[in-house]
């Protein structure tokens, strides 16, 4: 005795099949990088803003302050390969520059890596001991703290972009899976 249960049309599962198959064929690997890149590039564009602004350089004579260089090298470090190119200013903007970042793979961990090459970063960054009434001729006066706090620009910027993290990577990989689906 046989039963029928009816007709089944699999074509629209054929078509999905194929879908999985072309997505699974895909490079992750350029994916997983184009990522990074995004995340670099917006990482920059929080902690460039945080970074702050320096009066600049000056020597003093005879008791007056004239100006050698405008600040900013430091908000321009983080764009820059050495902390002359920071000083000199031909920086690339934040996109350009995490796009040119080498991208390191460490088992299934990609690893780019923002870091500011200015000498004194880490200073701003984190805080730093000094002279209370040591004469500054840079400055062109005493120094009153034991100790400046940190800006934390960095650490800020890092923790801001973690807990923005899972929908970043979200909307990327949905948009990435709809390419994958609508082109083929």
């Amino acid at each position: 005795m046989s039963k029928k249960w009816g007709k089944c049309d699999f074509s629209e599962f054929e078509k999905l099949q194929k879908k999985f198959e072309k997505l699974s064929k895909t490079d992750i690997s350029r994916f997983c990088q184009d990522v990074a890149r995004e995340l670099a590039a917006r990482l920059l564009a929080k902690v460039i803003p945080r970074t702050p602004t320096g009066e600049g350089t000056f020597e003093v004579k005879d008791g007056k302050k004239y100006k050698l260089k405008d600040g900013g090298t430091l908000k321009r470090g983080w764009t820059a390969d050495t902390e002359q190119q920071a000083e000199s200013g031909s920086v690339p903007d934040a996109i350009t520059y995490a796009n040119s970042l080498r991208i390191a793979r460490m088992g299934n961990d990609y690893i780019i890596i923002v870091e500011n090459p200015v000498k004194y970063a880490s200073y701003v960054e984190h805080g730093h001991r000094q002279e209370p009434g040591r004469f500054v001729p840079v400055l062109g006066k005493r120094l009153k703290a034991s100790w400046v706090e940190g800006k934390y620009m960095l650490t800020i910027s890092e923790k801001e972009l973690e807990s923005q993290l899972p929908s970043i990577i979200e909307r990327k990989m949905k948009k990435y899976i709809e390419e994958c689906f609508n082109n083929g």
